[in-house]
């Protein structure tokens, strides 16, 4: 892990790209960050997808990070999430944190960016903050509300072949969102960062909706 150099003369021992890249890091404004939240089948991945085509905002699955990264031929990463996975522990809220984190890196001059389904318990919140506080923004939580039993006929019927997509997997989740997530939800609430939408209607009067979040929030460009 690269320290924070304690002169200037240390400094400039460093290698030029790690200089470069520690002075960006130093000077780059704090990443705008949205988290998506709402329980399965609520529309989280369509609603981001929709978003980032009309506003710029790149759209992250923090799932997505984790699996790409298990793939990734020679990834150390890659090889620790694999342990866990194999072992049946959980994947640490850092190794998450530091893909999403180099995930906004690459990115570029992006307006923003949507972390879809994180956090999503306790320990992700108190990761998230311990590595990221000082490097992204959370401009707001844009919570995706909408009844069990259509979420759970959603994710029947939405032919993606999961092999989670039945419906006592599906139950499952939902308890899980229910007692893990939705504190996080919760917690965001009380700090008046929480956007409500109603995901029920069709995706476009979702997003008609969520076009007006994102509009008094401040996000106006191609709106």
């Amino acid at each position: 892990t690269l320290g924070i150099p304690s002169s200037k003369s240390s400094l400039g021992r460093l290698p030029s790209h790690l200089t470069i890249s520690f002075f960006r890091r130093m000077t780059r404004p704090l990443y705008n960050v949205i988290f998506v939240l709402g329980p399965p089948g609520s529309g989280k991945g369509t609603s981001c997808q929709k978003i980032q085509e009309k506003l710029g905002f790149v759209h992250l699955s923090a799932g997505d990070l984790l699996r790409e990264e298990r793939q990734r031929e020679g990834s150390e990463v890659g090889r620790l999430i694999e342990e866990h996975i194999t072992n049946g522990s959980i994947v640490p809220v850092e190794i998450t944190c530091k893909l999403l984190e180099n995930a906004m890196e690459a990115a570029g001059d992006a307006p923003g960016f949507l972390i879809d389904g994180f956090p999503r318990n306790q320990d992700n919140l108190e990761g998230w903050k311990r590595q990221m506080d000082d490097k992204a923004k959370v401009n707001f939580v844009l919570f995706l509300s909408c009844p069990v039993e259509v979420c759970i006929n959603r994710c029947l019927g939405r032919g993606q072949g999961r092999t989670d997509d039945n419906e006592e997997s599906l139950r499952k989740r939902v308890v899980t969102y229910n007692t893990q997530t939705l504190p996080i939800i919760e917690y965001y609430m009380a700090l008046g960062q929480v956007k409500e939408v109603s995901s029920e209607p069709s995706a476009d009067q979702v997003f008609s909706e969520i076009v007006k979040v994102f509009k008094d929030a401040g996000f106006n460009a191609n709106l």
